[in-house]
């Protein structure tokens, strides 16, 4: 009951991970912010890759995707010191960029409230055919939102990286109690009768042990009767008590 709410739960984290990490990767595509792009995209295929342990019984899988859980909430904290500016790191920087353009996030300019204003710049020379952008009104700067989307991973994997250990744990466990002939059972379905060796050899004696027949009925079923051999018959049946005492008495013949 345990590993079924573990896995169940965790399948739902995977889940919905995989559709803010889509989310969060449609705006920064918007804002082309490519070093997020392709932590995105790694954290999609990591999280599949969750999924499906999860889903097939398969612990590695699962020890692959709790290690990335602890990468990707460093990842997070990156982010959210990036925004607020923490340690000498500036949010108008062109590091998330990787120094190809001056983009910043898609929510700098579409945030909620934002009107976004152009004034031209032709008073100035060299700028002519260049216009400056603005953006008032907004009701949430654009940083706060970007903090708010990495603090919610965060949750989320850390969430995650805590079930993934849990169901991890259980199927090594469920592995190692693994009964490979009697499955899941403490005690095996198949048992081996043990009996002593001259025991079982009395019993194929009394069942083998040729006997008179009676007429034609004698054809069809044994009846008690003269054995064939009425001399050696002791003889054979003292054999299985005393092996040994047979053995000197074939030498001796």
């Amino acid at each position: 009951m345990g590993c079924c709410t573990g896995r169940c739960t965790l399948i739902f984290l995977c889940t919905l991970q995989l559709l803010a990490a889509l989310e969060r990767q449609v705006f920064d595509f918007l804002g082309y912010q490519w070093a997020p792009i392709l932590a995105n995209f790694l954290h999609i295929i990591i999280v599949i890759l969750g999924l499906f342990g999860t889903i097939q019984y398969r612990p590695r899988y699962i020890v692959v995707y709790a290690i990335w859980t602890a990468i990707w909430v460093t990842w997070n904290i990156f982010i959210i010191c990036f925004y607020l500016e923490v340690g000498g790191l500036s949010k108008d920087s062109e590091l998330l960029t990787f120094n190809i353009s001056r983009h910043q996030s898609w929510w700098s300019e579409n945030g909620p409230g934002c009107v976004r204003k152009e004034a031209s710049m032709s008073g100035i020379k060299g700028l002519d055919n260049h216009s400056y952008i603005s953006v008032i009104g907004c009701a949430l700067e654009y940083r706060y939102i970007e903090v708010m989307h990495s603090s919610f991973q965060i949750l989320i994997a850390l969430v995650g990286f805590v079930y993934a250990c849990y169901v991890v744990s259980v199927f090594t466990e469920e592995e190692d109690s693994f009964d490979f002939i009697g499955g899941f059972d403490p005690f095996p379905l198949y048992h081996v009768n043990e009996k002593p060796t001259n025991l079982l050899f009395k019993q194929t004696y009394l069942l083998l042990s040729p006997t008179g027949f009676s007429g034609m009925e004698g054809m069809n079923k044994w009846t008690p009767g003269v054995d064939f051999f009425p001399n050696k018959q002791h003889e054979f049946a003292n054999s299985f008590d005393h092996p040994e005492a047979a053995c000197v008495r074939g030498l001796r013949k």
